[in-house]
């Protein structure tokens, strides 16, 4: 899989994969684009979202599905200190006992399945080359 990047004007860049999709790409605060870090906390919550999708409708029916990433660093610094990933679903349907195994279950498949969070948790080896 790879991802192009192309800039499209002054501190404007689209990001394009081999299937048409397409995301705009700025600094913080640009108007109608993510961050280059928005992007990542994107990816870690849709990758957590993806992954137990088909576990919560399974068993809880046709529910919202609202997953959320945050931002764990100091101001002004340069690295994440780590990402804090929240699924948000309405289990109220379900007994306790069922709203224990959606979780348990959920919890399981991303620690197993999820790339993003999982590759977040190993602090992947970046490779840059400018040729």
């Amino acid at each position: 899989m790879t991802i192009g990047v192309e800039r499209t004007g002054p501190h404007e860049f689209v990001a394009r994969n081999e299937r048409g999709g397409e995301v705009k790409i700025g600094r913080v605060g640009q108007e109608g684009s993510f961050s280059p870090v928005e992007l990542l906390l994107a990816a870690a919550a849709g990758c957590v979202a993806v992954t137990g999708e088909e576990l919560v409708l399974r068993r809880a029916g046709e529910i919202p599905i609202r997953a959320t990433a945050a931002d764990v660093r100091p101001a002004g610094a340069h690295q994440l200190d780590g990402v804090d990933v929240s699924l948000d679903v309405d289990l109220s349907g379900l007994d306790a006992h069922a709203q224990a195994e959606v979780r348990a279950v959920v919890i399981r498949a991303v620690e197993a399945l999820c790339t993003v969070t999982r590759t977040l948790k190993q602090s992947s080896e970046v490779r840059l080359t400018i040729p």
